[in-house]
């Protein structure tokens, strides 16, 4: 008897759920580590760096089979939930909350220049992010009723703001979450999305590295501070947003959208993940992956079902390699890797 299209693909959505069940591989932590890991930037399958509270930064050099692991000196009690890396050598990391510092390193994490300093008192870093090894962008909650912002263009060696009215102002409640560094993404030569979350929560496009501006909206959880966007992910014209409300960590309803031309309008996710979540990543451009404190979740028709890996809880932040295939995730004394 013929199979129907709808029972070849629930057989097929069965498939690839059995083989990602065990497919999150935790990665030995040397004994003295303990921190909540957010930030996590992976160059290709052998690189890959971490970042966490209490000053702890770790890298791997071997695709995850050994780590290395340091506390920055003079800033233990920092929480770093955003970073990127350049190479196994050279990295930099920004802390959230005030006074914000952003850090760079060019000898795998031994030590550490403050490359910037802000001490206002309502300083909060949430993302990093780049365009190529030269040109990147940290972003933050608002000061003054406009986004905060800094460019670089010469690797993260020094940073600068632009002026005060180039950059998106946010109504009253809007802001950002530092939860997975994901809320910021560079892509393609020149193109930059921010999303945030809140009150109100949007996204800020900009096809000029930053010049001028044009806002998208999707109708995800919103209207109180602990609701909205927490990570956004584009691949051309592809796009996916998740988030919820991390108070309500079980509520599936608006939690994930998805776009196919490039954000002008968004669908809500016929199968939602099991919760709010604070990491999605492209795979390939029908493939993602997404991950919150309830779960981890994959899709394979560009966020429309959501599939279940794992409700291993307590993991914050997913990424695949820039230059190459291997997915790291990270979370609370939690390092490990998923393979396709």
């Amino acid at each position: 008897m013929a199979l129907s299209r709808y029972t070849i693909v629930l057989l097929l959505l069965l498939l690839v759920s059995h083989a990602f069940s065990q497919s999150i591989q935790k990665h030995q932590l040397p004994d003295v580590v303990h921190s909540s890991f957010r930030g996590l930037s992976v160059v290709n399958d052998s690189v890959a760096w971490v970042s966490g509270n209490k000053g702890w930064v770790g890298h791997t050099t071997n695709g995850g089979k050994h780590w290395a692991f340091n506390q920055i000196q003079g800033f233990e009690g920092l929480d770093f939930r955003t970073l990127f890396a350049f190479n196994d050598s050279t990295a930099i990391t920004a802390n959230a909350g005030s006074p914000g510092y952003i850090l760079r390193t060019t000898n795998g994490g031994q030590s550490w220049q403050t490359v910037y300093t802000n001490n206002h008192t309502g300083i909060f870093m949430d993302g990093v992010d780049f365009w190529n090894d030269q040109a990147g962008v940290i972003y933050g909650d608002p000061i003054e009723g406009r986004m905060f912002l800094l460019f670089t263009t010469d690797g993260g060696k020094s940073w600068q703001e632009p002026a005060q009215e180039t950059r998106p102002k946010l109504n009253e409640g809007e802001a950002s979450f530092a939860a997975s560094g994901t809320g910021i993404r560079c892509y393609s030569k020149s193109q930059l999305v921010i999303a945030t979350g809140g009150k109100t929560s949007r996204l800020f496009l900009s096809d000029n590295r930053g010049q001028t501006w044009r806002i998208l909206t999707a109708p995800v959880q919103q209207g109180k501070e602990s609701a909205g966007i927490f990570s956004v992910a584009f691949h051309k014209k592809r796009g996916v947003v998740v988030g919820g409300d991390f108070v309500l960590d079980s509520v599936k309803a608006k939690n994930s959208f998805y776009t196919r031309d490039g954000g002008k309008t968004w669908r809500e996710s016929s199968v939602a993940p099991n919760g709010y979540r604070e990491s999605v990543e492209f795979i390939s451009a029908q493939m993602l992956i997404t991950t919150g404190p309830t779960g981890t979740e994959y899709s394979a028709d560009g966020g429309n079902t959501w599939i279940s890996i794992s409700t291993e809880r307590g993991f914050h932040a997913v990424r695949k390699a820039r230059h190459g295939n291997k997915v790291f995730i990270v979370g609370n004394n939690s390092v490990g890797s998923i393979t396709f």
